[in-house]
């Protein structure tokens, strides 16, 4: 169907569709030296996931704990893979119990993706695709995309996230340079530089507070004898 695009590989994969197969997949692709891995689609695993949760014995809720670690391991390999990977997640109307009349009525509140709950977050960057393929993004720590207008994905889209991502400065490179900040007005530029990183929201705060407690020891205003600050004192 899209061999018009140009040259790719596609490695099929028949069911049942568990983790361990997909995580053999993207194996498979690295050794190959795969430059970007599409994965199309992560749902058909967590369909797996909750038709294997339903047919197992004893209490439903305990047996999540079993289920979660299965699904863990395919999303580590995802998150911890060196090759760029893209995944697709099908979606359905998602409601909501809404009180109305003293009744709760089920309201539409728009598409949900079919996946774990918090499964769109483990990525660097998600698009909403419409039925007219129109994306906006609920999710962009690039800050490329967030806020902007609804547009068609197209190859140009691919460039500019593929010079971030060779251009970007890494998660940990930015933690270093939180922790060497000794200057507010210098933490208050690296916030605005790095903000849609939203990992780093507690690297900022704990610097900002290291920083705001070096100041007040080293001016001597606020050095206390027996209760009593020095500006008291004179």
């Amino acid at each position: 169907m899209y061999a018009h695009l140009g040259d790719y590989n596609v490695l099929s994969l028949a069911p049942p569709f568990t983790p361990e197969k997909y995580v053999q997949a993207i194996e498979v692709c690295e050794k190959a030296n795969i430059e970007v891995i599409i994965i199309d689609s992560m749902s058909h695993c967590w369909e797996y996931l909750l038709d294997y949760h339903s047919k197992m014995a004893g209490n439903s809720f305990t047996n999540w704990a079993k289920i979660k670690p299965l699904e863990k391991v395919f999303l580590n390999k995802i998150l911890q893979s060196p090759t760029h990977i893209i995944a697709t997640m099908r979606t359905k109307q998602d409601y909501v119990l809404q009180q109305k009349d003293g009744k709760f009525i089920p309201e539409k509140v728009g598409l949900k993706s079919i996946s774990r709950d918090g499964t769109d977050y483990e990525f660097t960057l998600v698009f909403d695709v419409d039925i007219k393929h129109f994306a906006s993004s609920s999710k962009d720590r690039t800050g490329l995309f967030m806020g902007k207008p609804e547009f068609m994905i197209n190859a140009a889209t691919g460039k500019k996230i593929l010079d971030w991502c060779n251009n970007g400065t890494s998660l940990e490179e930015v933690r270093n340079q939180i922790k060497e900040c000794n200057d507010i007005e210098q933490l208050r530029l690296l916030y605005k530089q790095y903000y849609s990183m939203k990992d780093l929201e507690e690297d900022f705060k704990q610097q900002k507070e290291t920083i705001l407690a070096k100041k007040q020891l080293l001016n001597p205003q606020n050095i206390s004898s027996n209760g009593i600050s020095t500006s008291q004192q004179q």
